[in-house]
């Protein structure tokens, strides 16, 4: 069988990142895209890889958020292939709060702890932490079943990111974890799917947070 890789690009950084007075919850009503820091950094990336060709992918899925998808159009030249837009790479849906200063979020809907109130979204018709993961799970099964075998790259958000490892490492995924990752704004994470031993297929990782091109900053 031959090798599945998927690339995860974190998005560089955006104005939901920053913390600042007027914050608002960055669904994509409230998704303001890429900050000018943001946008150079995701064009270090872009210069890197036209340079080194190491991610030479067959395939670019790119979440439709603003933030992700500025990002994957300052490196579509890395590719010069179509960027499919998948909703399933979104980050987790925050629901009726999205694009409300975070206060006013807070003080209308409550602050949603998801390690003590596991069926509790962020406000009504927004997800779970659970719902959260299995829907990354379930983009995980499709897109490595649609393009087995091939290089995907695949341009997201962070907690997509995270969830990837608690899905292929089989970890709980009812509440987040006691651990946490701290992904990095226009970062590189490889997981490679191939046989191994006695199985069909197993996932390992090959890199993770590769930023790089970013070191000198």
């Amino acid at each position: 069988m031959s090798a599945t890789q998927l690339h995860f690009i974190r998005h560089g950084e955006a104005y939901s990142n920053v913390q600042h007075e007027g914050r608002v919850v960055s669904g994509m009503r409230g998704d303001h895209g890429l900050t000018p820091r943001g946008v150079a950094q995701v064009e270090r990336l872009r210069d890197r890889l036209l340079a080194t060709g190491e991610l030479a992918s067959e395939v670019v899925l790119a979440s439709s958020l603003p933030r992700a998808w500025q990002t994957a159009q300052i490196l579509a030249p890395v590719w010069d292939l179509p960027i499919v837009p998948d909703d399933d790479l979104h980050e987790l849906r925050p629901g009726e709060s999205d694009g409300l200063p975070v206060e006013v979020a807070r003080e209308r809907y409550g602050y949603a702890d998801f390690a003590e109130w596991a069926y509790r979204p962020k406000s009504p018709g927004g997800e779970t932490w659970g719902q959260f993961v299995l829907r990354v799970g379930t983009m995980l099964d499709r897109v490595t079943r649609d393009y087995a075998g091939k290089t995907i790259v695949l341009i997201t958000s962070g907690g997509v990111i995270h969830a990837t490892f608690l899905v292929f490492f089989s970890l709980h995924t009812l509440i987040p974890p006691h651990a946490w990752f701290a992904t990095e704004n226009a970062s590189i994470t490889t997981w490679e799917q191939r046989p191994w031993r006695n199985q069909p297929s197993i996932w390992t990782l090959l890199r993770y947070n590769d930023t790089s091109h970013l070191h000198d900053w």
